[in-house]
């Protein structure tokens, strides 16, 4: 008998969690689950394309919830009560959270309940963390359906939603160690989590040639590229990339270009910081790309500056193209990267050390080389799509039986 899973994404931007999902979702047996899909924004895939649509291709239903809007009389009470509360945080934190609860998450909790209810669904799985999901956990509670929370980043948790994931949800599937950790820490029964790793396509290729890439940005074939993927948000500290260029270029390294693939809320102050740095005419912001594979294949070293993390499967693609990959040792780069034999870890030293560590492999020929191979043979044999699936759906299978 077919297993009807609702999906809960409250999520407002593409990120590696959604191209998880969807991976997940190519790949699922049809025969025994149907899934249906919670968004709270249509959120876009570039210019082209957006979440709905990816889902319809898939053949699996989108509902964007009908969330109302707080009125300006809660939102000024809110914010009155937050400035008389200043000089006591943990007063002002408690104030803030209670009228939260009862002006957003009890309404959403009751409208997820609703859905939940009209299509008879046998379990609920939430594609964020608990902090943005609650209303989801409280629902599926409130009908005695089973809850499964995917966790994709390291969390931080009021005592409110570790109680409500160790109360009502039945497993908290976690990217990573790290991951699983951040749960445990913050409250959370480590009986309920288990580690399941992002997965990766073997048979992903990039679409385009290096060389054509090369020309199209109007640079000399032999010229040396570094780069990143990811969304431009303040985590993912993509000014100190920017930065590493300027030193890099200050050091005579003047062939050094820099690819940013992605877009977001920082970019037009991103793209300000270069000009300020005066390596604007270095780095290439492409925007979001629906072939990211093929600006990683251009790149001679692949970067992330990221502050948080949870697996981040830009790593996966760049480690399955060959590429040595510098990131900072946190949760999820730690796991992926094996310092010195498929990239460098940096512990400390912020743009500066970034700087230093893509001279050292840009100089190095063998020692790039053997990196890029290394992690490209520790990618495909710990961390495949099929591991990943197989992991989700045995979840399933366990909390649905």
């Amino acid at each position: 008998m077919t297993k009807k899973i609702l999906i809960l994404d409250t999520g407002k931007e593409w990120g590696g969690g959604t191209n998880s999902l969807l991976e997940l979702l190519k790949r699922v047996d049809k025969n025994t689950y149907n899934f249906s899909a919670i968004f709270y924004y249509n959120y876009k895939m570039g210019v082209n394309s957006d979440i709905k649509s990816e889902l319809d291709k898939l053949g699996v239903e989108f509902i964007l919830l009908d969330r109302k809007k707080v009125s300006f009389r809660k939102k000024i009470l809110k914010e009155a009560g937050r400035a008389c509360l200043t000089l006591t945080p943990g007063l002002k934190k408690s104030f803030v959270d209670s009228v939260d609860y009862r002006n957003r998450i009890l309404p959403d909790s009751e409208r997820i309940a609703g859905v939940l209810k009209d299509r008879e669904v046998d379990l609920l799985y939430m594609n964020n963390q608990p902090s943005s999901n609650v209303e989801g956990i409280i629902a599926a509670a409130s009908l005695g359906i089973p809850s499964i929370q995917h966790g994709r980043i390291d969390v931080s948790l009021t005592a409110f939603e570790a109680e409500q994931v160790n109360s009502c949800a039945e497993r908290v599937i976690c990217v990573s160690e790290g991951v699983k950790k951040s749960f445990i820490r913050a409250g959370v029964d480590a009986r309920k989590c288990i580690v399941i790793h992002n997965g990766i396509d073997s048979e992903s290729r990039a679409m385009r040639d290096p060389i054509d890439i090369k020309r199209e940005f109007g640079l000399s074939e032999n010229g040396v590229m570094i780069g990143t993927v990811g969304s431009l948000v303040k985590r993912k500290r993509i000014h100190l990339l920017l930065e590493a260029v300027a030193f890099l270029k200050n050091s005579m390294v003047d062939d050094i270009s820099c690819v940013i693939v992605g877009d977001g809320p920082e970019r037009d102050s991103l793209e300000a910081h270069a000009q300020r740095l005066g390596v604007r005419e270095n780095c290439f912001f492409t925007g979001f790309s629906d072939d990211p594979l093929s600006y990683i294949n251009t790149m001679d070293v692949f970067v992330l500056s990221s502050a948080k993390e949870g697996l981040p499967r830009v790593i996966m693609e760049a480690m399955l193209l060959a590429k040595p990959v510098i990131a900072f040792d946190i949760t999820g780069p730690s796991e992926l990267v094996d310092s010195n034999k498929t990239g460098i870890l940096l512990r400390e030293g912020g743009s500066a050390a970034i700087a230093e560590a893509v001279k050292k492999l840009i100089t190095d020929d063998k020692t790039r080389t053997s990196m890029g191979d290394g992690g490209r043979r520790r990618v495909l044999e710990e961390f495949s799509m099929e591991q990943y699936i197989s992991g989700v759906v045995s979840v399933f299978e366990e909390v649905l039986a």
